[in-house]
């Protein structure tokens, strides 16, 4: 009840954008910045036990942008969140909040989570939802070119981090990108080179870095045509016309 009256509120015009601006800390740009510093309500909630039946209800206010299945958009407005690790989910959401990561459109949701038990427990509602095998893609005329050069460009550099096939690493906050939109994944790696994602892991930044736009667009033709075998929801039924 309580997601449903907060959903209500945020959508009603105007009210969404209401309040207060996020708050602003420094991030990568400043000289004492750590990537992924345990402190603050971060670490409160991973040492918290989630609750999945009260994070479906927190993730009522996500689903109006991410969809109640987490699969986002593939227009890569919104991007798919489904079966990411809770880890990535508490430190990217605790990051909005706290002023590290700009999100304005998320941060009037964000911050209507209540305390760190409830970052927790929607984290693992949506680390549970299976990963759309039908998602946002490179579409170009030269797709299968274009892929290929990306698989070169990632197996060299990003799978180490990254994994084989786009699991990420969840002891090490690094997140799962199969199953993402391509559009969303090129428009981060290309903020992260430039610096305009301010909650960088700096060792990423350096092997961005040197990437040109062309190469941007291949790893990332490449990235969203990753599958995880056994995570991938599995396609329905055609629809009847």
């Amino acid at each position: 009840m309580k997601a449903s009256l907060l959903l209500i509120g945020l959508l009603s015009a105007g009210v969404a954008f209401a309040g207060p601006p996020a708050p602003h800390q420094s991030g990568i740009e400043g000289k004492d910045y750590k990537w992924n510093a345990q402190e603050g309500e971060k670490i409160e909630a991973l040492h918290k036990k989630g609750d999945a039946k009260n994070g479906k209800e927190a993730y009522e206010v996500c689903g109006a942008c991410h969809l109640p299945s987490g699969a986002g958009r593939p227009d890569g407005t919104f991007p798919q969140l489904a079966g990411q690790h809770s880890t990535v989910l508490i430190k990217q959401i605790a990051d909005i909040r706290a002023g590290l990561r700009d999100n304005p459109t998320m941060y009037p949701f964000a911050a209507t989570l209540t305390d760190p038990q409830e970052l927790a427990d929607v984290a693992l509602y949506i680390n549970g939802l299976c990963i759309p095998s039908n998602h946002g893609t490179y579409e170009g005329s030269d797709a299968s070119i274009q892929v290929s050069k990306g698989k070169e460009l990632f197996e060299k550099e990003c799978k180490e981090c990254h994994g084989k096939n786009g699991e990420g690493n969840k002891e090490k906050f690094f997140p799962v990108i199969a199953g993402q939109h391509y559009k969303y994944l090129l428009r981060q790696m290309t903020e992260i080179r430039d610096g305009k994602r301010r909650n960088a892991n700096p060792d990423m930044v350096k092997i961005i870095k040197k990437y040109d736009n062309d190469q941007l667009v291949a790893i990332s033709a490449y990235q969203a045509s990753l599958v995880m075998p056994g995570s991938m929801c599995k396609a329905g039924p055609a629809k009847k016309k």
